[in-house]
């Protein structure tokens, strides 16, 4: 899927002139005329967020702070014309992605969204491999689970067993069917994938 770069500026020459530069450099943009009307999008599509610090209502800040409180993955790169030091502190501390100043040059800019749409990219792709880890582990049956764990710390068979309360043949049978569901051939691996997920 293309990404989109959502640019959140009041300021209606700026936004306009912006979008258009983006989109001439072949970047699919989304415009909002404040936070507000950010926030009533559903579900902003992958990419990164061109935000400005100072708008009516929420600020550029303010928004930056409840996406990242509602777990909001969206890289931002603020584009201000009215910032400074603690500002821009402020808003890297927060986890932006750069803090640039208007009139923003086309190469600095170029440069801060290539960096977003990589982060981005890359968040997208292991909370993919998670939520692929977390499916493969909802195959295993309670039971299942707690073997698992015990194996993973490094537990042999008759160890598990007694701590279950089972038999090692028991054990040994949970063991073939959790590898078998899980696609895997050794403890190590079932110990990285739980530690992963």
């Amino acid at each position: 899927m293309t990404p989109v770069l959502h640019l959140v500026d009041d300021d209606l020459g700026f936004r306009s002139a912006l979008a258009r530069l983006l989109r001439a450099l072949g970047h699919t943009v989304q415009e909002y005329d404040s936070a507000q009307a950010f926030l009533a999008v559903p579900a902003p599509a992958p990419g990164c967020l061109l935000l400005d610090v100072h708008m009516p209502g929420l600020s550029g800040l303010d928004l930056q702070a409840r996406l990242a409180a509602h777990g909001n993955r969206l890289p931002v790169i603020f584009i201000t014309g009215q910032g400074d030091i603690p500002m821009s502190v402020r808003a890297i501390k927060a986890g932006a992605e750069d803090f640039l100043t208007k009139p923003v040059g086309r190469v600095a800019l170029g440069e801060a969204i290539a960096r977003a749409l990589a982060r981005a990219a890359q968040s997208e792709a292991e909370a993919t491999a998670r939520q692929a880890r977390e499916q493969q582990l909802a195959r295993l049956s309670c039971r299942e689970r707690e073997v698992a764990l015990l194996l993973a710390k490094g537990c042999l068979n008759k160890q598990v067993a007694a701590a279950l309360g089972t038999t090692e043949r028991t054990v040994k049978a949970h063991r073939s069917r959790i590898m078998e569901k899980l696609g895997i051939r050794s403890a190590v691996e079932l110990a990285r994938l739980l530690d992963q997920a």
